[in-house]
């Protein structure tokens, strides 16, 4: 039988070209069946699964099951005392009623008025960056990295020259929760959580009242400090690569689709509808996993429970059964709900706000970027099947007659 051919599904170990492109792989699978036993959780390929699992309530963040009195769910081990006590204060780690609790203290934040107060901003941030650029550029590190990481920063307060220092730490401390590799992830992690730990410290005991950002909001709840320290560092990560991903996949598909860039050109009502078709084409986010609770059946296969299940966004995304050619990109598609962004209690809290980075990120590149034909670049890909996106892409971004517009 076919399916005897294929191994047991990781997300570790994959060639560079794999990385680039994961669609044909989890295809070959999700045509098998949509659940499948890997060498390290039960892996869901096909869409409605997906949203079972992260929807149903027999599948947590955390795990109720322990190594040596340890949570399995996190993914730190206990000896980096600091990176464990950060990351088990983040959001996606909780589970009700504390991620309630949380969730709905910040949710007035993320509101939408918040988001469009803050649109001339975000423009603002993306010109700026835009029009230092010229000639060869490395996009990731001249636009798609310091863009949203300036926008966290004008969220949470923080001063402008400190941006740089904050982008590469949340870079160092990512790297400890992904598929990456290597001996001193977690060491260089742990060093980024104290230097990290430190700085929001600091940050929220001097905050006054009244003052309007989010660590003031967050003071305010009241919140612990451990809680606002981690809450801070996980916007910072996730926030930021979620977005430096979007923005370059989204160059990437534009630069291999000049008929694209035209198109929104000649029809800027379109961005909106381009960002949801891109996320779903290729999101940022490749997978996120949950814990079974008890033994649950999915797609046929029954998990038992204590299971680590791995929900594969970005397989769901191009199941067939769910989205008409789905290995199309097209801006025209009907709005149906993709899951870039998940779907349930986790459904991501900064939506709003990555939406508004992404429109305007676009429209920026799309004042930037040739479009006559397509055009020559070199990508560099992450090796990372969670967080998923090039770490470099370099390019020709002339300037044209267009500059200074506003996104």
């Amino acid at each position: 039988m076919r399916s005897l051919t294929l191994p047991r599904f990781s997300l570790k170990g994959w060639a560079q070209e794999d990385i680039a492109d994961p669609y044909p792989v989890y295809r070959r699978y999700r045509e098998i069946q949509s659940v499948h036993e890997g060498a390290d959780a039960f892996y869901v390929f096909g869409y409605d699964d997906v949203v079972k699992v992260l929807s149903d309530r027999n599948f947590g963040r955390t795990s109720h099951s322990t190594e040596d009195g340890v949570p399995l769910s996190l993914p730190v081990p206990p000896e980096f005392e600091t990176l464990r006590s950060v990351v088990e204060n983040w959001l996606v780690f909780l589970d009700p009623p504390e991620h309630t609790r949380l969730r709905s203290s910040l949710q007035k934040e993320f509101s939408a008025g918040v988001v469009i107060a803050l649109r001339p901003r975000i423009a603002r941030i993306a010109r700026d960056l835009l029009s230092r650029l010229d000639g060869q550029v490395d996009l990731v590190g001249g636009f798609a990295a310091p863009f949203p990481i300036m926008v966290i920063c004008e969220l949470l307060g923080v001063r402008a020259q400190d941006h740089d220092r904050l982008r590469d730490l949340a870079v160092a401390l990512q790297g400890a929760s992904t598929t990456r590799t290597g001996e001193s992830r977690f060491t260089d992690a742990e060093s980024a959580a104290q230097e990290l730990t430190g700085y929001f410290r600091d940050q929220a005991e001097r905050r006054q009242p009244g003052a309007d950002d989010l660590i003031a909001l967050m003071a305010g709840i009241p919140l612990s400090t451990e809680r606002i320290v981690g809450t801070c560092v996980h916007l910072l990560t996730a926030g930021h690569e979620t977005t430096t991903n979007s923005l370059a996949k989204a160059a990437l598909i534009l630069r291999a689709h000049p008929e694209l860039i035209a198109d929104l050109r000649d029809y800027p009502d379109l961005v909106p509808t381009a960002v949801e078709e891109l996320l779903r084409y290729d999101p940022p986010v490749q997978a996120v996993t949950r814990w079974a609770r008890e033994d649950t059946t999915v797609g046929g296969t029954t998990i038992p429970g204590g299971s680590r299940v791995i929900a594969l966004l970005g397989s769901a995304n191009r199941d067939a059964d769910h989205f008409a050619r789905p290995d199309v990109v097209d801006v025209h598609r009907p709005a149906d709900r993709h899951l870039g962004f998940g779907i349930g209690i986790h459904y991501c809290l900064g939506a709003t706000l990555a939406r508004a980075e992404l429109e305007i990120g676009l429209r920026a590149l799309l004042e930037r970027l040739p479009g006559s034909q397509k055009a020559t670049h070199h990508v560099e890909y992450a090796d990372d099947m969670v967080f998923h996106g090039p770490a470099r892409l370099v390019l020709d971004l002339p300037r044209t007659s267009q500059e200074g517009t506003h996104p």
